[in-house]
């Protein structure tokens, strides 16, 4: 179950944020205000799902969990920039 979950996340960031939104408070605990996550929603979704769920979980954003959020960082970065990469290939 937690791998399907995974799975979900990674491939519908933005309806996973969205549902987070309307169905939990994760978002409103971790975040102050409503920028932030409007932003996260537009350009880093699986950043800001992560960092909600570091927050929400009470662990420290050191260590192992750093290391977690960076990588959530290069996933949405390469999903950002790959498309551009590919353009200049051709």
């Amino acid at each position: 179950m937690p791998c399907l979950l995974l799975l979900l996340v990674l491939a519908f960031p933005r309806l996973v944020l969205v549902l987070m939104f309307l169905l939990t408070d994760y978002l409103q605990r971790a975040y102050v205000g409503l920028l932030v996550p409007l932003l996260g929603f537009i350009f880093l979704p699986i950043t800001t799902i992560t960092y909600a769920w570091l927050w929400n979980s009470h662990r420290p954003i050191e260590g192992v969990n750093l290391l977690i959020l960076i990588v959530a960082v290069v996933i949405d970065a390469g999903g950002l920039g790959g498309g551009e990469w590919h353009r200049r290939r051709r």
